[in-house]
């Protein structure tokens, strides 16, 4: 929108890198998020640790996972640098994140192998609904100005299309939400997930 009215900005991803850290996650058996669920077609971890590792480990990767989802939001207050195996999908602090470096290394090929694609799936999907993205949120938008009786606030949303196990939409961040690729792909049930979403939001 133009001249002086609100803006909105909606981006749809399913980033390689929040697929990468979610591959991490469930390889490592991390359990926060709770709320979220598992990925799809990635078998789940088969790890015994002592509390106090694991806690070490869930702390570490909900840093490694705020910088993924959103980097602008919770920089590094040092030097980051790539983790082996995983290209540029991912990169951890050079300080306080060794035992999480050091788990991750072993499941490199398999986490981005599965990175990618999921990815290609949601390009591929993406591709054969072209347009389809755009009009889901306006007209989200549209019902919205409607109910309340004026235009949107300016807002952005970053939408990230995820092979989940379980049907969704989860915050995961302050301007970032998770939805499962299969109610994404359901055009009347994702409308109805997404106009709460934007009430929140304009």
């Amino acid at each position: 929108m133009v001249g002086g009215a609100p803006e909105w900005v909606v981006r749809e991803d399913a980033s390689q890198a929040v697929l990468a850290a979610l591959g991490v996650r469930q390889a490592l058996g991390i359990r926060s998020p709770d709320e979220l669920p598992p990925l799809r077609g990635l078998p789940p971890a088969s790890v015994e640790r002592d509390e106090d590792a694991q806690a070490v480990l869930e702390r570490q990767w909900r840093g490694y996972w705020a910088m993924t989802v959103e980097p602008q939001a919770h920089p590094s207050p040092v030097p980051l640098d790539l983790v082996e195996g995983f290209g540029s999908l991912a990169a951890l602090p050079t300080e306080g994140y060794d035992e999480l470096r050091d788990g991750m290394v072993p499941h490199a090929e398999a986490v981005v192998a599965y990175a990618r694609r999921a990815h290609e799936r949601y390009v591929a999907d993406a591709a054969a609904g072209a347009r389809v993205s755009y009009r889901a949120y306006a007209g989200a938008i549209a019902e919205h100005e409607r109910r309340v009786g004026r235009r949107a606030h300016s807002f952005e949303l970053n939408v990230q299309v995820l092979p989940l196990a379980q049907r969704g939409v989860w915050w995961i961040g302050s301007l970032t939400i998770a939805v499962t690729d299969g109610l994404r792909g359901d055009v009347v049930a994702f409308d109805a997930a997404i106009h709460p979403i934007i009430a929140e939001l304009a």
